[in-house]
C-alpha cells in the first residue's frame, strides 16, 4: 500500500502520535518508518490525494504536533511513497542532508509576512498630494482638457509613483524584520500583495519578532494591510 509521507525527524523525536489519523476519505493512523538515526511519519493511503480543505488540514494539523515537542522536516502537501521500503531508501541516501537540514532550522518556526494596498483611493491621494506633476495633469483633465493623452499620461504616472511607493514601503518592512530571523526568503507577490516575506524565526526571538511586527503594523502608512501567519513549519527553508 502507499504511503503518504508528512514530514521527517530524528528518530528519538517523541512522535506523539497516538490517535492521529491523516489525509484521505478513509483517514489511516500516523505512524512512523525508521532507518538508521531518521524517521519519516507517514499514514496509509488508498486513494490518489488531492488538496482538499479536510486533507489540507490534516497535513497541517500533523505538522504542528510533532513541531510541538521537537524539530521537524515538513514536506509540502502530496508526497507519497510506494511502500515503506521507499521511504527506508530515501532516510538512508540521503540522511546526512536530512540531518543538517534539521541542524538548520532546529528552534525555528516560519512566520510569513503579506502587505497589500487595502485602500486604493487613499494611495492615489497620496500621489496627487506628494507629485506637483500628477496634480497638474489631474486638475487640467477635471477642468475639461480635451487632450486625449492627459489621462494615459496620469495613468503611467500614478502606476510609477505606485510601485516605487509600495517598493519603498516593502524594503522598510523586510529591513525591520529580517535582523529577527536565522533565514529569510522573498517570494514573488501575488494579487494585490507587494511584499511576501518568510523568515525563519528562532523561538527565542519569537516575542521581539512579534512585538516588532505589531509596532510595524501600527506605525506603516494609511491604506497599507499588514497580515502576519505563524508559526507555520518551515516550508521555506526545506531545501
Amino acid at each position: 500500500m502507499a504511503l503518504y509521507v508528512y514530514g521527517i525527524t530524528g528518530k528519538d523525536h517523541p512522535h506523539r502520535l497516538d490517535g492521529l489519523t491523516g489525509v484521505g476519505s478513509h483517514p489511516s493512523p500516523v505512524r512512523t518508518v525508521t532507518a538508521g538515526p531518521l524517521s519519516a511519519v507517514v499514514s496509509d493511503v488508498s486513494e490518489e490525494i488531492r488538496p482538499k480543505r479536510r486533507d489540507l488540514q490534516a497535513h497541517q494539523g500533523v505538522l504542528e504536533s510533532l513541531m510541538a515537542d521537537a524539530v521537524v522536516l515538513p514536506l509540502q502537501f502530496g508526497y507519497l511513497a510506494s511502500d515503506e521500503q521507499a521511504v527506508q531508501q530515501a532516510l538512508e541516501e540521503n540522511t546526512d542532508h536530512y540531518i543538517a537540514t534539521l541542524a538548520r532550522i532546529d528552534g525555528c518556526a516560519e512566520y510569513h509576512v503579506r502587505a497589500s494596498q487595502a485602500d486604493e483611493d487613499e494611495l492615489l491621494r497620496q500621489v496627487l498630494r506628494d507629485s506637483p506633476e500628477a496634480r497638474e495633469l489631474n486638475e487640467r483633465i477635471r477642468a475639461g482638457a480635451k487632450d486625449p493623452q492627459l489621462p494615459l499620461a496620469l495613468g503611467e504616472l500614478v502606476a510609477r509613483a505606485v510601485q516605487e511607493r509600495q517598493e519603498a514601503v516593502a524594503a522598510g518592512l523586510a529591513h525591520t524584520l529580517i535582523p529577527y530571523g536565522r533565514e529569510h526568503a522573498t517570494h514573488p507577490p501575488a494579487g494585490p500583495d507587494f511584499l511576501n516575506l518568510s523568515l525563519l524565526v528562532p523561538h527565542d526571538r519569537t516575542r521581539e519578532f512579534l512585538a516588532a511586527q505589531a509596532d510595524l503594523a501600527r506605525q506603516t502608512e494609511d491604506g497599507v494591510d499588514f497580515r502576519l501567519t505563524g508559526p507555520l513549519p518551515p516550508y521555506s527553508f526545506v531545501r
